[in-house]
């Protein structure tokens, strides 16, 4: 018996190390080693390298940049990464493209190009721009494959180098960035979060150029998390910027300072509206303005109209993406992008008499200042700006809805490049403060054999009430509108029931919208014997906002906002109060919470309050803002007991 286990485990074993060395012939020596050095990682980039050469010729900067790509994928979602693109325009020219896909058998490599390159232009149903696609599938790619790509483009502007990356959210086995620059070249280098990441620089100068060399190995993979800040708050990378460039009699500034940057923009716009407005668009300003009382409820007329009728379209690229189209061509085609919209709201605000000011700003994906980063990357938006009685309005009619005086939510906080011509100004956008995007709910209940039947009024006003008629715009029908409604304001729990509404003041500007309706909850208190149990806790607001334990980014909210909560339960004929629970307030600096309780005549009034105060948490206020509403939490488990007399 004992020979028969020693002959059966041996078989096993020789099974097993069979069965091993051919799964492992199947894979190259690489795959077996970064596929156990990185088990949760569905790539790696063997190699990353960027050579970029800048030379002057004859005044003109000419900028060539040479990028290599060799990626292993080590599972399944190979196939998922087949479909690949690049885009170009104007600004990045494609010179050259190659591309492979590398599959390994009988202990080689064999491999299969990309033979299909199919070239589209980016249409919308209203315009067309400059920029294009060069699309492309790797053939054949599977768990263990390799992909090849090289290609070279031309940035035609040498205000748009393009910023490099030390990693990414996969590892990187070697990544080298090499630029060679003329000795005429200026050049100067941003770096953000290189101290996370063991980078070696080189500078070498020759006798015409200078080479600058970034070198680093083995870079992690950085995670991706939902409702994360810009993975430019967090990875490493350098930003290159072109300072001047030096003829023989003289030295002319690129972009050095922010009025290298400002000084470019102004050339792109000041000639911008020069011919007459159309008498159409004159005689619109003259009827929006005619009956207003001061010059602030003009711009406030206009800056309206202008959100109601100007479609917004996004055009991203190529000079269209900085130079303003003609009021003109805007007004008559009802559409345009950020910059047609000021430009029409600049040029209406002017035939009123009233002066605009064109004005540049990055939203908050882009987490650099002017002064930091002096180069195009630094914004990715226009908007007009107004003053008034020593106050700066943020005019920006790409949004809708959006009340004068409040600026567009993903760009509080940010500075703003404003132009006076042939001066600037950056001032910076203020955060909106919690109090300003508030929803207020407001309820009256009774109890009907277990059953919650009650008349809510619900307001809301600031941000929360924007997103809410973005929301609705796209709803046709009333029924629709009502489903809406179940779900987005749900209280008690699932079995909570509109049976119908009202809508007041909707997709109105300036007033609060209110939303009455009348609701109904199943099986919510629980009646035994002489006691009936009820929890007024019906919106646990602060739930909303505890984070997950185990994240590992800071966490991103679109702006600060106040819920408020008033419940008021009539007290059932027949019954008393044998118990409520004691009013309480949580707080720290990020989160408050404050629930009282009060018996007023045959009611119960029950009254929250919940300030949620920030934009972002780091991860260590994540953990202070959980335990905060891990006490609320607790607490919203209270409940309220009547008595029969």
């Amino acid at each position: 018996m004992e020979r028969f286990l020693k002959l059966h485990y041996f078989k096993f074993s020789l099974v097993l190390l069979f069965t091993t060395l051919n799964l492992n012939a199947q894979y190259s020596k690489e795959f077996l080693k970064y596929s156990k050095a990185y088990p949760e990682s569905s790539r790696v980039r063997l190699q990353q390298n960027i050579e970029i050469r800048i030379e002057e010729n004859n005044g003109q900067i000419l900028i060539s940049q040479n990028v290599l790509e060799e990626d292993l994928f080590l599972n399944e979602s190979a196939t998922y990464n087949s479909k690949n693109r690049l885009s170009f325009s104007s600004f990045f020219e494609l010179d050259k493209i190659e591309a492979s896909s590398f599959n390994f058998s009988n202990g080689k490599y064999s491999e299969t190009e990309v033979t299909n390159f199919v070239e589209k232009d980016e249409l919308d149903d209203s315009f067309y721009d400059d920029t294009k696609t060069l699309n492309f599938i790797y053939p054949n790619l599977k768990k263990g494959s390799k992909t090849n790509l090289e290609y070279t483009q031309i940035v035609k502007n040498p205000r748009f180098l393009s910023t490099f990356y030390l990693a990414d959210y996969f590892p990187i086995i070697n990544n080298k960035i090499k630029i060679i620059a003329d000795n005429s070249i200026g050049l100067d280098f941003k770096e953000f979060h290189t101290e996370k990441v063991d980078v070696s620089f080189s500078k070498k100068k020759k006798r015409k150029t200078t080479e600058y060399i970034w070198q680093i190995s083995n870079t992690k993979d950085y995670d991706f998390e939902n409702n994360a800040p810009s993975f430019k708050t967090f990875l490493p990378h350098i930003v290159p910027l072109i300072t001047s460039v030096k003829l023989k009699d003289k030295t002319i500034p690129i972009l050095g300072e922010v009025k290298d940057l400002y000084n470019w923009y102004y050339s792109l716009v000041k000639d911008i509206n020069k011919d007459e407005p159309n008498p159409e668009l004159v005689a619109l300003v003259n009827q929006l303005t005619k009956d207003k009382k001061n010059d602030l409820e003009k711009v406030k007329a206009i800056y309206y109209w202008t959100q109601k009728n100007i479609k917004y379209i996004a055009f991203e690229y190529a000079l269209g993406g900085f130079i303003p189209r003609e009021s003109n061509d805007v007004f008559r085609k009802k559409y345009g992008d950020c910059k047609d919209n000021s430009s029409i709201l600049y040029r209406m605000l002017e035939i009123a008499g009233l002066n605009g000011n064109l004005t540049w700003i990055g939203t908050r994906s882009i987490p650099y200042t002017y002064k930091e980063v002096p180069t195009p990357v630094v914004d990715n938006h226009m908007i007009l700006t107004y003053s008034f009685d020593n106050k700066t309005y943020f005019l920006d009619a790409t949004g809708r809805f959006i009340k004068m005086g409040l600026p567009t939510s993903f760009i509080q906080g940010k500075e703003a490049l404003v132009s006076y011509k042939d001066k600037f100004k950056i001032i910076k956008v203020p955060i909106v403060d919690a109090k300003e995007n508030l929803v207020v709910d407001e309820n009256e209940i009774q109890l009907k054999d277990g059953q919650i039947v009650g008349k809510s009024k619900t307001k809301m006003i600031g941000y929360p009430k924007i997103d809410i008629y973005n929301r609705l715009e796209n709803l046709n029908s009333k029924i629709k509108t009502k489903e809406f409604y179940n779900v987005n304001l749900k209280k008690g729990n699932n079995k909570f029931l509109i049976t119908d509404f009202n809508e007041n003041n909707k997709y109105d500007y300036d007033k609060e919208f209110i939303i009455d309706y009348n609701f109904k909850i199943d099986n919510y208190a629980k009646q035994l014997g002489n006691e009936i149990y009820v929890n007024l806790n019906l919106n646990p607001y602060a739930s909303d906002y505890k984070v997950k334990k185990n994240r590992k980014r800071p966490i991103e909210y679109d702006y600060k906002r106040v819920f408020e909560n008033r419940t008021t339960l009539l007290i059932p004929n027949g019954f008393v109060v044998d118990y409520i629970p004691e009013s309480k307030t949580f707080k720290d600096d990020l989160l408050q919470c404050e629930i009282t309780y009060k018996i007023v005549g045959n009611s119960i009034i029950y009254h929250q309050i919940v300030t949620q105060d920030y934009l972002v948490l780091n991860l260590a206020q994540q953990k202070l803002v959980n335990e905060t509403i891990k006490k609320i939490e607790k607490y919203y488990k209270e409940i309220i007991v009547l008595k029969k007399k």
